[in-house]
């Protein structure tokens, strides 16, 4: 099975080039599920149900967000109504929406995706690790689901780093998201579980992971309050992380990164 997972959409420049190449990668990786963590795709902050239509328009079969899931107040209306779209797993119980889901993939694979959410220098929420422990309880890989792909959403890369080697041999994949730039460490772990620190970000990169540079450095220089953040406008860089999985084990056999347009280097699975 061949499935690709791209990092955080950031704004105007972020969601068009996600749109505008998401069916030719579909065509040309031959992949049967795509994931797009959409949770800064609105102006930097959320997502709303017309910027999800246009993911799933494009070839995205799941969203996921993040710590900005509620910026957009319009999507605590229509989240439960969406299926495909996720906000974090452990957030406290009643939250709308859901943190996990099953999919069908191209020819007819069973897929779970998974969403929790880091602790470590983010909001206090429920434990993370036990969260996504209780959902694997009556789930097999290899056995009940084909796939289960895993976007950690934290801060810092030791958790993300801890989440892939407690997952290691009983899900396909582990990605991290959230912090927009893309690190250089794809690798299959000992068990058999592609994993990446963190995908970067779907948006333009001559900017402070994301937002107009002018704002971003006035904050850290002078730690006054100033104006709004806004996203940066240039070209788009797609970031994201590729993996083929094997279809009796529904471990990866193969993890790479995918870099396309904008600033950064051209990077394609081999």
């Amino acid at each position: 099975m061949r499935v690709l997972f791209c990092g955080d959409v950031v704004g105007k420049a972020g969601r068009q080039v996600v749109i505008d190449n998401l069916p030719g990668l579909r065509e040309r990786l031959d992949l049967d599920f795509i994931v797009v963590n959409g949770e800064n795709a609105a102006h930097g902050f959320g997502i709303t149900e017309r910027i999800c239509n246009t993911f799933y328009e494009a070839g995205a079969d799941a969203i996921t967000t993040g710590n900005h899931v509620w910026d957009q107040r319009e999507i605590l209306k229509t989240i439960d109504g969406d299926p495909k779209l996720l906000r974090p797993l452990n957030l406290p119980e009643g939250a709308p929406g859901r943190g996990v889901a099953f999919f069908e993939g191209r020819q007819g694979q069973k897929v779970m995706l998974i969403h929790p959410m880091g602790r470590l220098f983010m909001e206090a929420i429920d434990d993370p690790f036990a969260a996504v422990e209780r959902e694997l309880q009556n789930h097999r890989l290899g056995q009940s689901v084909d796939c289960i792909m895993v976007d950690m959403h934290a801060e810092a890369t030791s958790e993300k780093m801890a989440m892939g080697h407690f997952l290691d041999g009983r899900v396909s994949m582990v990605v991290g998201s959230h912090s927009h730039v893309p690190t250089a460490d794809a690798q299959i772990l000992p068990g058999g579980t592609a994993f990446q620190t963190d995908t970067g970000m779907c948006g333009d990169y001559d900017s402070v992971i994301g937002m107009q540079k002018g704002e971003a450095m006035a904050r850290f220089t002078s730690k006054l309050p100033g104006g709004r953040l806004e996203p940066a406008s240039g070209e788009g860089t797609l970031c994201a992380v590729y993996v083929e999985t094997d279809d009796k084990t529904g471990l990866a056999r193969h993890v790479a990164p995918l870099r396309l347009g904008g600033r950064l280097a051209e990077h394609w699975p081999v």
